[in-house]
């Protein structure tokens, strides 16, 4: 073997390894994909999957089939992913319940941190603090001033224990050092319900489903979750304006099994990234009141381990336990 032969013998031998992820990630998916999503038909994390499902579809040439698996507060679902072939087949529509549950749960089947691979983030959206009228507050420092004046005495209704409105309440309790009376519901249509009659006083809701309620005056928006104020109601500050540092997004991204092919993965990632550059699904997410959350595997890891931590202390803070 001349000198020739021998460097290209050499360097066949070195990209070997190389061949076959480039050729798995060049013929996935080679049949439908199931995405996987915790809740029912209808809630924000179903529609951000019926959103974010068509392009993948679209761009990749293969149907992805929304699933929706409902119960023990997104568990079965994940439990359902996690036991699944990691060959990007099956996925989750990842949600921070994700994170909540990694401590509310004591018993769970999976270590979500351990047992999902993060794909891409997808969307963020904020919550907002409402009131009913008969409740004399306009702003967070006036809450706050009258839950300090009649302890224990204002309720905030939730979608459940352990849900996401519950726990962005029990982050501003602590934080701004009041106590409510925490009224859990099954599910967000209930407790928007006994809001808008006054049964309950105050509640944390997504901005979409609040909106139309906010603008006819039958509830008033006493300030938005996330770190800043939002487009959809930019006259509606933020909670950190008057409780420094608070913050609560509710988010949504796509994980898979742990051990799917990192090919998969970054195939998957880079094109979520593309779709939520797309001028309709940036309208469709600001529609829900949302932004596209544009993060790489190694980025949307980071945001699930900081939320882990952050809401674990809340969960024990709080001494919550599911209901």
């Amino acid at each position: 073997m001349n000198r020739r032969e021998f460097l290209a013998a050499g360097a066949a031998c070195a990209a070997s390894p190389l061949l076959p992820a480039r050729a798995l990630a060049d013929t996935y998916p080679a049949r439908p994909v199931r995405l996987v999503v915790g809740y029912a038909p209808g809630g924000s994390t179903d529609i951000t999957a019926r959103i974010i499902g068509p392009w993948l579809a679209e761009r990749l040439g293969q149907s992805f089939v929304i699933e929706n698996r409902p119960g023990a507060g997104t568990n079965i679902a994940t439990e359902s992913v996690v036991k699944a072939a990691p060959d990007g087949y099956t996925l989750l529509m990842v949600t921070v319940a994700s994170t909540i549950n990694a401590t509310l749960y004591d018993n769970l089947s999976f270590v979500f941190l351990r047992d999902i691979t993060p794909v891409a983030g997808v969307e963020r959206q904020t919550n907002i603090v409402l009131a009913h009228p008969s409740l004399l507050v306009k702003n967070i420092p006036e809450l706050i001033a009258h839950a300090k004046d009649n302890p224990g005495k204002i309720t905030m209704a939730s979608a459940g224990v352990g849900s996401f409105g519950h726990l962005a309440g029990e982050l501003l309790q602590m934080m701004a050092g009041i106590k409510l009376v925490h009224v859990p519901y099954r599910g967000a249509g209930p407790a928007m319900t006994d809001l808008l009659g006054g049964q309950v006083q105050t509640s944390v809701i997504g901005l979409a489903g609040a909106l139309p309620h906010v603008r006819s005056g039958k509830l008033r928006a006493l300030a938005v979750t996330a770190a800043t104020r939002s487009a959809v109601l930019p006259d509606v500050p933020a909670v950190g304006e008057s409780v420094p540092g608070y913050e609560a997004s509710d988010w949504f991204g796509i994980g898979a099994p742990n051990g799917t092919p990192p090919a998969i993965i970054d195939r998957l990632s880079q094109t979520v990234a593309a779709g939520l550059a797309t001028p309709e699904i940036i309208k469709h997410f600001a529609d829900l009141g949302g932004t596209p959350l544009v993060m790489a595997p190694a980025a949307f890891g980071k945001l699930l381990a900081e939320e882990t931590e952050k809401w674990g202390k809340v969960v024990r803070a709080a001494n919550i336990k599911p209901g």
